[in-house]
């Protein structure tokens, strides 16, 4: 008798915990998630019942396609406040991973290592997901009717020592260049860097007649006011600004889906978002819609300019959501 009772008594005392357990574990998921999955991999958002603000900034490639997908977000029935920020990636990164003030850091490169550990000291993880790709543009003024096509050398040349166009080229005009290309603060200058000058930026930024902004569309401006201008930025400018400026080729190759998708575009590079699993467990809106983003990328990043990841890469960005979100969906 008194077995039964003691037994009794622990399996009451126990009974609001397990209840308990079994409410918080109703409570995991969130009540934006949708029974059907539209990818088949992640879960479909109700952007109807995502609430509460999110806050991105970063790299001013980025932007345009983030604006677009936040657009369609919001059209799908998200009420909030999504901000989003065009300050350069290393601005973005240092607001995500020093002042852990940003939800979603936009990025034109990969994360840095200090900047990794900048971010862990705060108690962030930084997530990256792979969004799409770029093939970086370099561009002259429309009227400039003497070069069309490009090599690296020649980019290291234009972009640096060369004060007149007939010193890369003797058959070019006896004209002095004028370069337009992104700030210290950008992706896309970091990009440009490794790529043409080995790291080297000592080498870029002692050109003559050089100025820099973090907004490309001041860089556009620039170039299109100057005929024997030329500038760098993400390809999704130079769409939007075809009928003012001229792409070269580079190295004989130029950008298009074709030549970025084999891998013969020389400065094709990738695009990312980062977060963290913290925020966007603490924060379902940051989780809903990184989620919508991974799933809707590719129906709107040729629009906007960009070309699509490699199917593996993306897959795996969704895969990175799926371990950030366990058990909180």
């Amino acid at each position: 008798m008194k077995k039964i009772l003691i037994t009794a008594v622990v399996l009451l005392l126990a009974a609001p915990l397990l209840f308990g357990q079994q409410k918080k574990a109703g409570q995991q998921k969130a009540a934006w998630v949708l029974d059907k999955s539209v990818d088949g991999i992640l879960p479909g958002v109700n952007s109807m019942k995502v609430t509460g603000p999110i806050v991105m900034a970063g790299s001013s490639t980025v932007y345009p396609l983030s604006e677009r997908i936040a657009e369609r977000f919001k059209d799908e029935g998200y009420a909030g406040n999504i901000t989003i920020d065009s300050i350069g990636t290393g601005a973005g990164f240092e607001r995500f991973c020093v002042a852990g003030e940003t939800d979603i850091s936009n990025a034109s490169r990969p994360i840095k290592q200090n900047e990794t550990e900048s971010a862990r000291k705060i108690g962030r993880e930084p997530i990256e997901f792979r969004i799409g790709t770029d093939a970086l543009a370099v561009v002259v003024n429309k009227q400039n009717g003497f070069i069309k096509s490009a090599t690296k050398a020649e980019l290291g040349l234009l972009f640096s020592s060369a004060k007149q166009w007939s010193d890369v080229n003797p058959s070019w005009p006896k004209r002095d260049i004028v370069r337009f290309i992104p700030g210290t603060d950008s992706g896309t200058f970091d990009y440009f860097v490794e790529e043409i000058f080995k790291k080297d930026k000592k080498q870029i930024l002692g050109a003559s007649n050089l100025q820099l902004s973090e907004d490309d569309n001041v860089l556009v401006q620039g170039i299109e006011g100057s005929p024997y201008a030329i500038g760098f930025f993400g390809y999704a400018y130079y769409q939007e600004n075809r009928d003012k400026l001229t792409i070269l080729s580079i190295e004989g190759v130029a950008p298009s889906m074709q030549t970025v998708d084999n891998a013969t575009y020389p400065l094709a590079r990738p695009l990312f978002i980062y977060s963290d699993a913290k925020i966007m467990r603490e924060k379902p809106q940051v989780a809903a819609f990184i989620d919508f983003y991974l799933t809707y990328v590719n129906d709107e990043i040729r629009k906007v300019g960009y070309f699509t990841a490699d199917p593996a890469a993306l897959k795996k960005a969704k895969q990175a959501w799926l371990t950030a979100m366990t058990g909180h969906y």
